[in-house]
């Protein structure tokens, strides 16, 4: 059974209201974060950790739809390596909030041991997990080999490694398969949705043939934006998932009291991803830090390429840019990342943002 085949005839059509999101006040979409569970020069993980937890409980006060976390290995600056268990924490701690991966890196797992992990966060959390996939490793490519020690696949498998997790998260192997008699435990009634992530079009076009909601992420990619959803759209083929596309963008986001101060906070993320691409990863640097680096011409074009994809500034400049970005692409959902340094910062930055955007009134003074 190819991979459409399975994905288009499952055993029943599934809850597509856990995949559109909830509008929440005045907000023109729904409105969702992504953490990376950000480590920054004088914290430790475990304080970055806890400022996620934090997070994550605000975020449900303050009416945002999903919160996901994101996979990354080998990055000082970010803890969250392990999707799976942060969530697990981060059920815990919540009680109406969406949770997900944004996403798992499926080249770096067995498909059995994913389908296990989120069976697993979806009995502990039913009806709140998202499965976010992505088909790059999230990591260099010593790391990744690491990773994948054992295992033959790669990016390049990706449509058959998601063929097979969705056979094991429904229990619906065909006769004479390898897999028929195996179950992945635990195994309820429902199952999370599973999501597409991709930076390009191919993860665009597999989620529109398929049927699946399509996260872009537009956050380091923006330049692909525009032709990914295009393609997405385009290779839409209505499933037991979805009757139409929903597509939702990943982006940068720094909201403060005014545009000067928001870029100071931006200009730490700009520099730690600077880094990043050098091979060179670290905690995101401190603003002042940022401010004094001794920049060449060619990283200071870089440092000013990536702010520029970025939305930045007071409260109501961020909330005017989100729905600028939201009516020029068209998409359902947006999601905010701010992988500033700080975690006052980080947190009284996505307050704003929820405030001016209309999900909620009086969060900007938390």
């Amino acid at each position: 059974m190819t991979t459409e085949e399975q994905q288009n005839s499952g055993p029943e059509p599934q809850d597509t209201t856990a995949i559109r999101g909830a509008v929440r006040g005045t907000a023109p979409v729904p409105l969702s974060i992504l953490d990376l569970a950000t480590v920054g020069v004088g914290y430790t993980p475990a304080e970055a950790l806890a400022a996620t937890t934090r997070l994550a409980r605000s975020a449900e006060e303050w009416g945002y739809h999903r919160f996901w976390v994101a996979e990354h290995h080998g990055m000082q600056g970010v803890a969250s390596s392990n999707p799976a268990v942060l969530l697990a924490h981060l059920g815990a701690h919540t009680t109406t909030l969406r949770l997900g991966s944004g996403g798992v890196m499926l080249p770096n797992h067995a498909p059995l041991t994913i389908a296990e992990q989120f069976g697993l966060l979806e009995a502990l959390h039913p009806g709140r997990i998202d499965l976010g996939l992505g088909r790059a490793p999230g990591t260099d490519p010593a790391t990744a080999r690491a990773l994948r020690r054992g295992l033959a696949e790669g990016a390049d498998d990706f449509p058959q490694q998601l063929a097979e997790l969705t056979h094991f998260l429904d229990g619906d192997f065909p006769g004479g398969h390898p897999y028929a008699r195996l179950t992945a435990v635990p195994q309820g009634d429902g199952r999370p949705p599973i999501w597409l992530l991709g930076s390009s079009g191919f993860s665009a076009q597999l989620a529109g043939r398929l049927g699946l909601p399509f996260a872009f992420a537009h956050h380091f990619s923006s330049a692909n934006t525009i032709p990914a959803l295009d393609l997405y759209r385009s290779s839409f083929r209505p499933s037991a998932v979805l009757d139409e596309p929903y597509a939702l963008i990943g982006v940068g986001a720094v909201a403060a009291d005014d545009e000067a101060a928001a870029r100071r906070l931006a200009r730490s993320a700009a520099l730690g991803m600077l880094r990043v691409r050098r091979g060179n990863p670290a905690p995101i640097p401190t603003p002042e830090e940022a401010e004094s680096y001794p920049y060449s011409p060619v990283e200071a074009d870089f440092v000013s390429d990536w702010m520029g994809n970025m939305v930045i500034g007071s409260p109501g400049e961020v909330a005017d840019g989100l729905e600028a970005l939201r009516k020029r692409t068209g998409v359902d959902e947006l999601m905010v990342t701010s992988h500033i340094h700080g975690h006052e910062a980080r947190h009284r930055s996505y307050g704003l943002i929820a405030e001016a955007y209309g999900l909620t009134a009086g969060v900007a003074t938390v």
